[in-house]
């Protein structure tokens, strides 16, 4: 008994050991220690957690503290994560978004359940709930003035290419008709406090603008998620028809490069240093007085290096703001210079690790367009 253990042990490590199998099947985690016994595949400890919630699609065993039996590694040696994504990952929609283990729980429980529940990807053209180019239902709103949540009718219309909302059910005009290619959406479950809290932002007149929803179904905030990719990325085919499709992907919504607290002082740099909410949108670094303003109260657009731009650690020597927390980045632009504390060192060296990923890239045309907004200074 003990010498089949043992040869099952063996030619499970040699299994587990494949190149194909030292991601996590389902986020990409590396050194994934668990498995799925009836889907083949081998995922993290994280993707295993969901997979348990679907016990008639999946069971999951650990690899190193459970024991399993030859047909099992059988199974698995025939299957793996290669394998098996052939199967359940053959025809996924180009905009369609693909979670990582850095992305929140209903995105990933989402996507594990489009993959082996629901079977959205297994065959060609089949017709998906966020892929006709126009949904319409209703969402859980955030208030602007007193943040309580109230349901609001939403419609996406891919051949009008926007997304509006109403205040009614039965009203005729929107209350906002916003243009989808300037539309982002980022999941925030911990600043909007639900697990299913969507976060969609639009330019309108060139500066940010918020709203925040939540839906009860998972399925249902995720559908419209990749609803908006869907649509903007027929849009952008249209707008660019000689952009490779990978390309227009990379133009779809995209989670912001960091967010947090830091400390700010005016443009004269004499006044008090205010703790403000930042967030980096790509090359747009804006402040709120709390996380879920509608508006950001400034703006400063943050270039390239061979355009002027540089972040620095620390504060400028003289520096006559009074400011509580110590960890200074300066921002130089070629028309002034932008001061922030954090509160800590690691906070600090997060946020100049984010500005210098932005600074290091060229910029794009569109980018040199909305250079004016670098003009925007810091009010207090």
């Amino acid at each position: 008994m003990a010498g089949a253990n043992e040869r099952s042990m063996k030619a499970l490590k040699e299994v587990w050991k494949r190149a194909d199998n030292s991601l996590c099947a389902d986020c990409g985690k590396p050194d994934p220690d668990w498995a799925s016994s009836t889907l083949g595949v081998f995922i993290c400890l994280s993707c295993s957690g969901i997979h348990r919630n679907i016990p008639s699609i999946s069971k999951v065993k650990s690899l190193k503290m459970d024991y399993w039996n030859d047909a099992q590694v059988q199974f698995l040696a025939k299957h793996g994560n290669a394998v098996t994504k052939a199967v359940y990952e053959a025809h996924i929609p180009i905009y369609y978004y693909q979670p990582t283990y850095s992305d929140c729980q209903v995105l990933r429980e989402q996507w594990i359940r489009a993959k082996y529940e629901r079977k959205e990807f297994t065959e060609p053209g089949k017709q998906l709930p966020y892929s006709d180019g126009v949904k319409e239902g209703i969402l859980w709103k955030r208030g602007r003035d007193n943040g309580q949540f109230v349901p609001r009718k939403f419609l996406l219309s891919e051949r009008e290419g926007c997304l509006k909302y109403f205040t009614k059910q039965d009203a005729k005009e929107p209350k906002i008709n916003i243009k989808i290619d300037v539309i982002n959406a980022t999941f925030q479950p911990e600043k909007i406090g639900n697990p299913n809290g969507l976060q969609i932002t639009y330019l309108k007149d060139n500066k940010t603008r918020n709203i925040f929803v939540y839906h009860e179904s998972g399925k249902e905030v995720v559908d419209w998620f990749n609803a908006i990719r869907s649509v903007q990325f027929h849009y952008l085919k249209v707008a660019f028809p000689i952009a490779s499709d990978n390309e227009i992907k990379n133009r779809l919504t995209r989670n912001f490069l960091k967010e947090g607290y830091m400390e700010k002082t005016g443009p004269k740099q004499r006044e008090a240093f205010k703790k403000r909410w930042f967030t980096l949108d790509h090359r747009r670094l804006m402040y709120f007085k709390d996380p879920l303003d509608a508006f950001a109260k400034g703006e400063v657009f943050v270039g390239s290096g061979e355009n002027g731009y540089s972040v620095q650690k620390g504060l400028p020597s003289g520096t006559q703001g009074n400011f509580s927390w110590h960890y200074g980045i300066t921002i130089v632009t070629p028309d002034r210079e932008y001061l922030f504390t954090c509160e800590t060192e690691t906070d600090q060296l997060e946020w100049i690790r984010a500005f210098t990923s932005v600074i290091n890239q060229a910029m794009t045309p569109q980018e040199y367009a909305s250079k004016c907004l670098d003009a925007v200074s810091f009010p207090s």
